[in-house]
């Protein structure tokens, strides 16, 4: 090993610094001329930061539009129940906070993947014959976003493909990207309630697909997926040996003529990680509280996956333990009528919504069975004024303050999202502005020619 000497010109105890030499096996090295660094500043972003991209964020933060001043603005474009206070969270639930942060006996680190009582209680929570669960089948995050991170990281390496339904949260893309995963859009039919287009995704796979992302119930679309079409599609995953990434974050978030199914009870040899989470089902997206439940009966995970998980949550040390701390409370003393009423708010402010932009020609809405949106279709053909989606949207914004997204935010245009947790009074004056906009907008089969031909 080689032995390093400082040598201080100058004498006594306060020599000036000045001329300092390393000196290693008779070489003498000056200070800022380091072998194999130069000296000079080369800060840059990393590649995955470059990578990153929110395709909502880089659509909606162009649209450099100004509300008109005469209307007060009415959103409905973000996914957080709690923006306007018509749907607060369940007095248990908070109590349930206040008890342990009162008891400050969850201040400190938990396990990176969740107290073992917090994992146990979550098991018990969705463990069914048809999918059992235990502790260790659980991994608790911060958020389901991160539980959705993990569980892509988890099964697929750079280079890789993963297979992602159009229109789908953007997330999905977004987290992707970054870590150097393409990403395969499959189709989901309006025409069919959104079901998939099961050919068109098969023929998407292959040898470098990782997994196939299930979003059910679903945002964007509202729609809620039949027993016998996951049967269907688990036989598509089974065949081409995909294993399956759900997000099922509004599970059991469906209105009372439709029934919700977890995809894992249907199951016996497709491997699933099922993310959820608190944010929406409870109406606390800001407490960060996530979960991967994995099942795997035929052990085709085995070790490596869990282990895997494991680890990757060691990089931020688990989610919040005052919310862990809470979360058996949550579970067993949330009173069934809580869901029952938020459900019935949703059902019918849903309901509301899709009958008035009905009756507005030249909007075609889908129907919705569950979550928190709907998608409504722009006939573009009837409003030729407008390039496309995000256009129609931004002069919605402009003359009657309404904010909807643009349905290109999740690769789907000519559709637009309507958020359907605002109050009625909210839902009633936007949809009426909607229809006051598409009126004077909008161009018979006639009309549009003419200005087809002006252009």
């Amino acid at each position: 090993m080689d032995s390093y000497l400082i040598q201080v010109n100058g004498h006594g105890d306060h020599a000036p610094m000045r001329d300092v030499h390393l000196k290693s096996a008779g070489n003498t090295i000056s200070p800022g001329k380091a072998k194999g660094r130069k000296p000079r500043w080369a800060v840059r972003a990393s590649e995955m930061s470059k990578k990153t991209f929110n395709p909502v964020r880089a659509i909606v933060d162009s649209m450099k539009v100004e509300p008109n001043p005469k209307k007060a603005m009415i959103s409905l474009s973000l996914g957080d129940p709690t923006v306007f206070g018509n749907l607060p969270t369940n007095d248990e639930v908070t109590r349930a906070v206040k008890e342990v942060l009162d008891s400050g006996q969850c201040n400190g680190y938990a396990p990176s993947i969740g107290y073992q009582s917090c994992r146990e209680a979550v098991a018990a929570y969705y463990n069914c014959p048809e999918a059992p669960l235990k502790a260790q089948d659980v991994i608790l995050t911060s958020g389901c976003s991160q539980a959705i991170e993990l569980a892509l990281a988890v099964l697929a390496n750079p280079g890789q493909n993963i297979l992602v339904p159009r229109p789908g949260f953007s997330l999905y893309k977004t987290l992707a990207l970054s870590m150097g995963i393409e990403v395969k859009l499959y189709n989901l039919l309006p025409e069919k309630a959104w079901e998939i287009d099961l050919e068109h995704l098969e023929s998407l796979v292959d040898e470098k697909t990782a997994c196939l992302i299930v979003n059910n119930p679903s945002n964007p679309c509202g729609s809620v997926f039949s027993k016998s079409h996951l049967q269907e599609i688990l036989a598509v995953a089974s065949r081409q040996c995909l294993p399956i990434l759900a997000d099922e974050i509004y599970g059991d978030m469906v209105f009372a003529d439709c029934k919700y199914e977890p995809i894992a009870t249907l199951s016996t040899n497709v491997p699933i990680l099922s993310c959820g989470g608190l944010a929406k089902r409870w109406l606390v997206p800001g407490w960060r509280m996530g979960w991967i439940l994995i099942h795997d009966r035929r052990d085709i995970f085995g070790n490596e996956i869990r282990d895997g998980l494991v680890r990757l949550s060691q990089r931020i040390l688990g989610p919040c333990t005052l919310v862990q701390g809470a979360l058996e409370r949550i579970l067993r003393r949330t009173p069934p009528e809580f869901y029952q009423n938020t459900l019935s708010i949703l059902k019918s402010n849903a309901d509301l919504c899709y009958a008035a932009l009905s009756a507005i020609p030249g909007l075609q809405p889908v129907r919705p069975s569950g979550a928190m949106y709907l998608m409504v279709e722009i006939e573009m053909e009837h409003f030729p004024e407008f390039e496309n989606d995000v256009e129609f949207t931004e002069r919605l914004i402009s003359e009657q303050s309404v904010f909807c997204l643009p349905a290109s935010c999740f690769e789907y245009p000519n559709f637009f999202r309507v958020v359907i947790t605002v109050p009625e009074e909210m839902i009633l004056e936007a949809c009426s502005r909607i229809q006051e906009f598409c009126e004077m907008h909008y161009q018979g089969a006639e009309g549009a020619q003419d200005m087809e031909c002006d252009k």
